[in-house]
């Protein structure tokens, strides 16, 4: 048995569930096929969902404001961070300073809530490149390529590619080594060789200064990037080199998808020392939930064993699972997290500033998003590797020239970058922000739609051997302002894999060979519902009727879920419905 089969929506108040894939009614506007939810209107008016369409001339906007395509198509900047999570300004984050993601959510959809579908790197990206969730993909740990694990599907590069695009790679956007066979997936998904920075060969290097003056491998790690090996750090690289592949290519006609995956947050926490100075220690404050829940089930905790490993964390002699790691040292973590968040935003500003300044804003579709989320104490809990809402829940912003944000006037700038370090506040106003779940999955077939290709079809119950089609859907029709609401309840779904039923060494990250339990979530807007199963590595089959333990919580009462209702009677119903979702 999977442990999922097609996608599904709830709808909490028709009391039907709806396919995410239904064949729905037709866009006019584009004279071609969309995909378009049923929509209710809060005020007596049509509704129409609008399309960006590929066309030779400019749309009537464009136009209005004597802007014409340097191509027939938009072009695509697709940027990635690595475990970051919505702690960001334009989210609400009281603490972090991220002027320049703000302000391209000024000018963007935003989705509050988007969740990946495995918090780990590889499996993540994986999925939302290729549409498909792990169970399709069979990856759960970063020991398999998928075209030759699992099926040889399309991805979503892949798909630009033979529509006609330049693919270009920077930076971490396929998880490196055996996932992507050793290649970035080249020659399918780019049309030329990906970019990596020579400095990412440091990564695990002892370059952080001690308490005792000698250098370490440590979580915790700013740095004097002059005192760096070649005096410089991975995204810096990656901003400098995307920068200049799109110089080389704004002149031509052929339109571009360039994908930009930047290194930070991820650990080891090494960023630019300067930005310290923005969150002075005894301004960082502990996260609100830092100790473990009481109905928590051993299974579902993430005992950090990758933060265990680095020369810092080791030198506190921790016990293992549950720690706990002492509170100040807990400060300085979550202070270099932020610290590196805004370190990243620096390079995204400088990133869209140069897409600015080489006239390429109203050209340029930009999607901003990250891989998975990541805990900061939460729960007694560090790092990814779960299945909490901080360690799944992603940014997703979807900037369209002209749809979320009018074409800019001749001489206008879109991005003029911010620097953070700027004593005035620069405050995030104007985003299109949308409540409804929404999945990585749903990016692929949502930027198809957006640059008028045929959609990907949706992939049947079984889909081993289809190269192309989704398990997602297109989310465009959130792209418009005058969509105020659809008629279905969203549900999102994230798993994660365990060793056993008890925290082990391996908990965080263990091998195929080694998964002995699956944890299935689903996630409406009231509840995040996880139920832990059997699972057979062997044959890749789940046995939902064998549940090792479960969990549920209801977001209105417990946004930050530390109160599990699983067992709770007065919810047996809810716990019963929610079962039904996940089928033999």
């Amino acid at each position: 048995m999977r442990g999922f089969v097609s996608p599904w929506r709830l709808s909490a108040r028709s009391g039907s569930v709806w396919h995410r894939g239904m064949a729905l009614p037709l866009c006019s506007l584009c004279g071609a096929s969309r995909r378009c939810p049923r929509l209710l209107a809060a005020v007596a008016v049509a509704v129409t969902v609008l399309c960006v369409c590929s066309s030779g001339s400019a749309s009537p906007s464009a136009a209005h404001h004597g802007f014409t395509r340097k191509t027939e198509k938009s072009n695509v900047l697709l940027i990635v961070a690595d475990d970051l999570r919505t702690t960001l300004g334009c989210y609400g984050d009281q603490i972090v300073k991220s002027p320049n993601i703000d302000q391209l959510a000024s000018r963007s959809a935003l989705f509050k809530n988007a969740f990946a579908q495995q918090a780990l790197c590889g499996p993540s990206r994986t999925s939302f490149l290729t549409s498909r969730r792990p169970d399709t993909t069979r990856l759960f740990d970063h020991g398999s390529y998928w075209r030759v694990h699992a099926g040889n599907y399309t991805t979503l590069p892949q798909y630009f590619k033979e529509n006609g695009y330049l693919t270009m790679s920077v930076g971490k956007i396929f998880h490196p080594g055996i996932v992507s066979n050793h290649t970035d997936d080249y020659p399918y998904s780019w049309s030329i060789r990906p970019f990596h920075p020579s400095t990412e060969k440091y990564k695990g290097a002892k370059v952080c200064k001690g308490p005792d003056g000698e250098k370490h491998a440590n979580l915790v790690c700013p740095v004097n990037v002059e005192e760096m090996p070649e005096k410089t750090l991975p995204d810096i690289q990656s901003t400098e080199e995307a920068i200049k592949l799109m110089k080389s290519v704004n002149n031509t006609k052929q339109p571009f998808f360039l994908a930009v995956g930047y290194h930070k947050p991820h650990i080891p926490l090494k960023y630019p020392q300067e930005f310290l100075k923005l969150y002075p220690r005894e301004e960082i404050p502990l996260a609100p939930d830092p100790k473990i829940p009481p109905k928590l089930p051993p299974v579902a905790y993430n005992p950090w064993t990758d933060l265990r490993k680095r020369d810092d964390v080791q030198a506190l002699n921790l016990s293992f699972p549950y720690g706990p790691i002492p509170n100040d040292f807990q400060v300085l973590i979550r202070q270099s997290y932020f610290a590196a968040v805004t370190y990243i935003d620096v390079q995204i500003g400088k990133l869209l500033s140069a897409l600015d300044e080489l006239g390429l804003a109203n050209d340029t579709i930009v999607v901003f998003t990250s891989d998975h989320g990541w805990s900061l104490g939460e729960h007694g809990e560090w790092a990814k590797y779960s299945n909490f809402d901080v360690a799944t829940r992603v940014p997703l912003l979807f900037y369209v020239p002209g749809l979320t944000s009018p074409f800019a006037l001749p001489g206008e700038r879109i991005f003029p970058f911010i620097n953070p370090f700027d004593s005035r506040e620069w405050k995030p106003s104007g985003e299109l922000t949308r409540e409804d779940n929404v999945e990585l999955m749903d990016l692929f077939p949502t930027l198809c739609e957006v640059v008028g290709f045929s959609l990907p079809p949706i992939c049947p119950e079984t889909s081993f051997d289809v190269e192309l089609c989704t398990e997602g859907q297109s989310i465009a029709y959130y792209l418009n302002y005058s969509v105020l609401y659809v008629d279905h309840e969203a549900v999102a779904y994230s798993q994660y894999p365990r060793p056993a039923d008890t925290p082990q060494w391996n908990s965080d990250l263990p091998d195929l060979k080694d998964i002995q339990v699956m944890g299935y979530s689903i996630r409406s807007d009231d509840y995040r519902y996880t139920v832990w199963v059997r699972y057979n590595p062997s044959t890749f089959t789940a046995n939902l009727s064998d549940i090792h333990a479960g969990e549920l919580y209801l977001y209105k009462l417990d946004p930050d879920q530390d109160h599990n209702l699983y067992y709770d009677a007065q919810y047996a119903d809810v716990v019963r419905t929610f079962s039904t979702f996940l089928k033999p």
